[in-house]
């Protein structure tokens, strides 16, 4: 008893062998942390002497993680969780009110649904109606002020001062290995619909350079156009956590596409407190973690 009770999980040296497994590495989980990588493997190794145990695989071409280290994030995660709402109930002050919140699909079944599900246990007297729709249209309803806030893609460069980046990532231009791009002539495109930047983009500004796409796929969907990239069908704009194995990512011939941001975007009318303390979860939990994870 006595050894145990000599022995502590430190909740920051936890949420940092989290960010490693969500940001992929210890190198990523650094910089999204704004830490040094030498203090990131400092934590994790005094959580490892602590423990009596390696969590990370330090062998080439390994897994990451240990089993025991498996092991613990499965406890971290609950344990994190727990922390972060303990401190948020302690904190909170009584809130009414309601909430128009727009979401893309891909935010709908990631962090963002946890952070909104604890907000909602923390403040059942808040209100919040959830719309799902593209990001093009989720702004234009932003603008209309139809919504309070919402989570959208937009292109890196157009991220404002009073966004909340949650996700960065790049969009590329991907096609099967087995597909030969034509010599000449149309390049067969797999297209979003016209509700899609990714589409306005490919098909105005991504052609100043005089490449012809001919669109023979048109789907609403992230899986229905890589499904259709799988089978060969054509060359399409994917982000990164799209792009699978059987993919090429091509580098010619095609303008290289603008890198992505994933924000929280608020409308611009008279503050409501309510969504200010939504918001300033969500921007606690980038802070915590370095960003936040979306669907793949």
């Amino acid at each position: 008893m006595t050894e145990l009770n000599s022995r502590r999980l430190e909740i920051d040296a936890l949420r940092v062998l989290w960010s490693v497994r969500r940001h992929g590495g210890v190198t990523r989980a650094a910089e999204a942390l704004g830490l040094s990588q030498s203090a990131v493997s400092h934590k994790i190794k005094r959580l490892e002497v602590s423990l009596d145990c390696d969590l990370l695989s330090r062998k080439s071409g390994a897994a990451m993680f240990t089993a025991a280290g498996e092991d613990l994030l499965d406890y971290a995660e609950r344990i994190l969780g727990l922390h972060d709402e303990a401190l948020l109930s302690l904190t909170k002050t009584p809130l009414a009110g309601r909430i128009a919140l727009g979401l893309t699909e891909d935010t709908t079944c990631t962090d963002l649904a946890r952070i909104l599900g604890r907000f909602r246990h923390l403040h059942p007297n808040v209100a919040v109606r959830t719309k799902v729709r593209m990001s093009l249209v989720l702004r234009a309803m932003l603008e209309r002020g139809e919504l309070d806030a919402a989570i959208v893609q937009i292109f890196a460069h157009e991220v404002r001062p009073t966004d909340i980046v949650l996700f960065r990532e790049q969009l590329y231009w991907v096609k099967h290995t087995d597909l030969p791009l034509p010599p000449s002539g149309p390049i067969p495109f797999l297209s979003f619909d016209d509700e899609c930047f990714y589409r306005q983009w490919a098909l105005d500004i991504g052609q100043d350079d005089d490449t012809l796409l001919e669109t023979v796929f048109e789907c609403a969907s992230a899986a229905g156009i890589v499904s259709a990239v799988t089978s060969a069908l054509g060359v399409a704009l994917l982000n990164g956590r799209h792009v699978r194995p059987a993919m090429d990512i091509i580098t010619n011939r095609l303008p290289t596409p603008p890198a992505l941001a994933y924000v929280v975007r608020r409308a611009r009318k008279a503050r409501n407190p309510a969504l200010d303390t939504l918001v300033a979860e969500i921007e606690n939990e980038v802070s915590r973690y370095g960003g936040l994870t979306l669907a793949s």
